[in-house]
């Protein structure tokens, strides 16, 4: 698995400070809110356990599942909802959590949603930004790192449901996908 990995760009230990300052971030900014964290599985769900343990103010989590992406490398800009949310977002400061902002539709998509079922307050939070591939008019409230245009994994992140368990962020040789 390592040896399909062309450059590590964040460690175990660099992940973990970039974790530790949005929690730090998040708890100021939500204190006296009724935090509900929304997870956007499957890839944020390693980046959600270490957020939610470094928030240090009382907060709720729920999940959703969506997929637009399959076993390929760009979006199909067809979004599909897998697991809906449990909880009624009425009088929730909703803060969703997603692995990486890419083209964006699909969180415009998800954003569009949540906002429709009339949260008190809704906000994006990304582990990584790839700027340089947006499509859709989305920005994050909070974002660990800027990325290259790479295909990156590790860290929840996937190619064809593999690399998740990477414990490290690293670019996936092009050769891995075929790209």
């Amino acid at each position: 698995m390592q040896d399909d990995i062309k450059e590590v760009l964040f460690s175990q230990e660099k992940l973990a400070e970039i974790v530790k300052n949005m929690g730090k971030h998040i708890s100021e900014d939500y204190k006296d809110k009724n935090l509900l964290m929304v997870s956007i599985l499957k890839g944020s769900v390693v980046f959600m356990t270490d957020l939610m343990r470094a928030i240090t103010i009382p907060c709720s989590i729920d999940f959703m599942a969506v997929s637009s992406y399959g076993s390929g490398v760009k979006t199909s800009g067809v979004v599909k909802i897998i697991k809906d949310l449990d909880i009624d977002l009425k009088g929730w400061d909703v803060l969703v959590v997603e692995d990486i902002l890419d083209s964006g539709l699909t969180l415009s998509y998800i954003l569009e949603i949540l906002q429709a079922r009339e949260p008190k307050s809704i906000r994006l939070c990304t582990l990584f930004d790839k700027p340089d591939r947006r499509t859709a008019n989305v920005k994050a409230d909070y974002v660990g790192a800027i990325v290259p245009d790479e295909f990156i994994v590790g860290y929840g992140l996937d190619y064809a449901e593999k690399y998740r368990n990477l414990p490290y962020v690293g670019i996936l040789k092009p050769e891995v996908y075929g790209d």
